[in-house]
């Protein structure tokens, strides 16, 4: 999620400015009023500059290097990538920019926050790329019948494996499928360890945690989405006693393992996003719980010559436990336009840059092959070709997931997260986390 991963601070504000070339008339006529819909194409002549406001941290370079690639084609719009801070949320910011008057012509947001700006943006149901969507990708985005939101990337998580590592623990050539169940995978750990390596290293990160780990307990608590949904409603209603949900105490077990095998076991607050990728990808350690945006961090240090694949979070010693063989994929990032502030010349100038991205070759080289993107289009046949994106593309193939939950308040991953940070340091146990959990989900209007 980016779930906001890893991303430099920088600028605090953003000033948006339209240099409007009036041409021939001399009138003195004014521009159209901001926030007017309908233009689909920057008036002849003019100049428009628009801002990305970016919460996907690890693409921030190729973002800026599609964005230099956007203006050799439209040689009138300037594009200017701007990075969410470190440690902030999507919704944080882009919150911040709209109160001080400044949003991002396009931001890209969480998939459970575009409700709350759907007032604020553009409807874009009537967009060409509409027609080429796969389905459902703009389920959770559609509101009274008008989509808000652009799919940008479909990610997903779960256990990452160096093979050369896991092969050599095992003797022989790993088999992936063999990890169906908590027993298999402490099992696993033991023989890594056994080997001289480290069996796993755990990203102690806010967000690794409170927006992915722990969601895994709400996903699987069934295979039918409206009663995940029905669970969720009655955490809020106060309904849930999770000292007695199976699932949430067998992905704690789960979790229990990961603690025992930690490489950061002696100070487990004490690693980074970037330190947990170089360490897999140096092959120090053989797993790591992560999603498919990580590549960029391990492919810098690979020396396993891109030999990596995803393995589902087991929650219990039942391989047909549901969950037990998924790995939890969606829509993560989605684009949407401002329409408050915009004037109608960056709006289509925003719209033109979405176009480019499903159906120019430079934006599919950007989204597939420089981003390392799954893409939410049925037109774009360029295969990804990092070891992670395909390996989550063949659990998709294989209809080996499940839903991730992404329309999760946007507060969640920073106050569970830090729950489960308390109970990853010992500095609270599996009752207090419970208890702190049901709590917040209490505390959600």
């Amino acid at each position: 999620m980016r779930s906001g991963k890893v991303i430099q601070t920088l600028l605090l504000s953003v000033i948006i400015i339209l240099v409007a070339a009036c041409s021939n008339s001399g009138s003195g006529e004014q521009p159209a009023s901001a926030g007017s819909e309908g233009v689909n194409q920057t008036a002849k002549g003019a100049q428009a500059k628009i801002t990305l406001l970016n919460s996907k941290g690890e693409i921030q370079s190729q973002l800026e290097e599609a964005a230099k690639s956007f203006k050799e084609d439209n040689p009138d719009i300037t594009l200017e990538i701007i990075p969410v801070p470190a440690g902030q949320s999507p919704f944080e910011k882009a919150s911040a920019l709209y109160a001080s008057g400044n949003p991002a012509t396009i931001t890209m947001l969480d998939t459970g926050d575009v409700e709350k700006f759907k007032d604020r943006v553009l409807d874009l149901t009537n967009e060409k790329w509409m027609a080429d969507r796969v389905d459902r990708s703009t389920d959770l985005t559609t509101f009274d019948g008008k989509n808000h939101a652009f799919p940008l990337a479909i990610e997903g998580y779960g256990f990452i494996y160096n093979k050369q590592v896991v092969d050599a623990a095992v003797g022989g050539s790993f088999d992936p499928s063999t990890i169906n169940t908590t027993q298999a995978l402490e099992e696993l750990f033991a023989k890594i360890e056994a080997s001289g390596k480290k069996a796993i290293v755990i990203g102690p990160m806010d967000w690794s945690l409170g927006a992915h780990f722990l969601p895994l307990a709400y996903a699987s608590q069934s295979t039918d989405p409206a009663a995940v949904a029905q669970f969720i409603e009655d955490l809020k209603a106060g309904k849930v006693d999770l000292a007695s949900n199976a699932v949430f105490n067998g992905l704690l077990d789960t979790f229990d393992v990961m603690k025992k095998y930690n490489m950061d076991k002696s100070n487990p607050l004490s690693g980074t996003y970037e330190r947990t990728g170089e360490l897999i990808g140096k092959g120090e350690v053989g797993i790591l719980f992560q999603g498919n945006w990580v590549w960029p961090q391990i492919g810098s240090f690979d020396t396993a010559d891109g030999q990596y694949g995803f393995l589902p979070v087991p929650h219990s010693n039942n391989p047909d436990d549901f969950g037990n063989k998924q790995v939890s994929a969606a829509v993560s990032k989605r684009l949407v336009i401002d329409k408050e502030h915009a004037t109608p010349e960056e709006q289509a100038a925003a719209k033109k840059f979405l176009e480019w991205l499903v159906y120019s070759e430079k934006g599919q080289d950007f989204l597939v092959n420089k981003a390392n993107i799954i893409t939410a289009f049925k037109n774009i046949t360029l295969e990804p070709s990092d070891p992670l994106a395909k390996s989550l593309a063949a659990f998709i193939a294989a209809g080996n997931t499940q839903d991730s939950m992404s329309t999760l308040p946007a507060d969640h991953w920073a106050k569970v997260g830090a729950s489960m940070q308390k109970y990853m340091a010992d500095a609270g146990d599996r009752s207090t986390l419970f208890k702190e959990i049901e709590d917040y989900w209490k505390s959600v209007k």
